[in-house]
């Protein structure tokens, strides 16, 4: 790759919210051209269920860009044909939601670029960001690597890292490696156009571990067999989604929209509450403070307006 190119031919392959701003860049860079987006087709989404078009189907949209979406190309050979046609030099892949088989990681020039939220090998998988901070971990970042048949298993091309802060919670972290993997894909991109050679670093699998997609029902609080720091990891890295929640005594369900530590002493049983402070006793005879809290059917509140309010009381015991 040492031949200096004037334009490039980029399909870009992404779904959320976190694929936006690296297709915003790409498109507003003026050597390259977006021929094609990619993105899970349209799915049924609020109260009325209506059929709604992803974040990346949206901006592509605004910009009259063709977009195509296939529900599988492992399925579809004539799928895969249509993107072979595309003659693309490269695709870029953040967060597209599909497996992508050899003949479409051969298809384009220069092969597939994938974004990917966390300094790899460490959380290959669906959901590294918030595993991350589930874990304690005190850094994460962005990998730009080059595609392979296996699962974020490709040579890395470029990493660059972020703190995690003890407030860090997973829409912050989401939005900063998003704004980071835009700038770091577009750096790559520049060097692709002007023939620098890129250099690929193996992953070590050994140093791997894996970041499976986050289950609803992992939210769920157990103040005895949790302690305070790990409920604390557990509530940053679960906002926005899918959120954490506990029972009171009658079954009603209560998410924990904001909380944090405390030093406070423990003086009761694992989940009961013991202060108008929100104070919550954990595992270990550790304390968790809640200081924000939605009811079941009710708007989120302070946890002094859910004591006010009946909802909740001292020397309850949550499960």
């Amino acid at each position: 790759m040492n031949k200096t190119l004037d334009k490039l031919r980029v399909v870009f392959m992404g779904t959320p919210d976190f694929s936006v701003a690296a297709l915003e860049n790409i498109i507003a860079n003026p050597r390259m051209d977006v021929i094609a987006v990619y993105t899970q087709p349209p799915r049924p989404a609020g109260r009325g269920q209506q059929l709604r078009l992803s974040p990346v189907h949206q901006v592509a949209d605004h910009h009259q860009i063709p977009v195509f979406t296939p529900h599988s190309f492992k399925k579809d050979p004539e799928a895969v044909n249509e993107f072979a046609a595309l003659h693309a030099d490269i695709a870029v892949v953040a967060a597209y939601g599909l497996i992508l088989p050899k003949a479409v990681l051969d298809a384009p020039r220069f092969g597939c670029l994938n974004i990917h939220a966390s300094i790899l090998p460490r959380w290959r998988g669906a959901a590294p960001i918030q595993r991350a901070i589930l874990a304690g971990d005190k850094t994460s970042g962005v990998t730009i690597m080059q595609m392979d048949v296996g699962l974020d298993t490709g040579a890395m091309i470029l990493k660059r890292e972020l703190p995690i802060h003890s407030t860090t919670t997973g829409q912050s972290l989401h939005d900063a490696l998003s704004a980071l993997g835009s700038a770091m894909i577009e750096d790559v991109l520049e060097m692709v156009l002007d023939g620098t050679p890129l250099s690929l670093e193996m992953q070590d699998d050994a140093l791997s571990c894996y970041a499976p997609m986050l289950q609803k029902e992992e939210g769920h609080i157990s103040w005895s067999s949790m302690d305070a720091d790990y409920i604390d990891r557990l509530v940053r890295a679960f906002t926005p989604w899918p959120g954490c929640w506990t029972l009171d005594e009658t079954g009603k369900r209560f998410k924990i929209i904001e909380g944090g530590l405390t030093s406070v002493a423990a003086t009761g049983a694992c989940g009961e509450v013991i202060s108008t402070e929100g104070y919550v006793v954990c595992q270990n005879n550790t304390v968790f403070q809640i200081l924000k809290i939605q009811p079941e059917s009710s708007k989120a509140m302070a946890f002094a307006d859910a004591l006010n309010g009946k909802k909740l009381k001292i020397g309850q015991i949550l499960s």
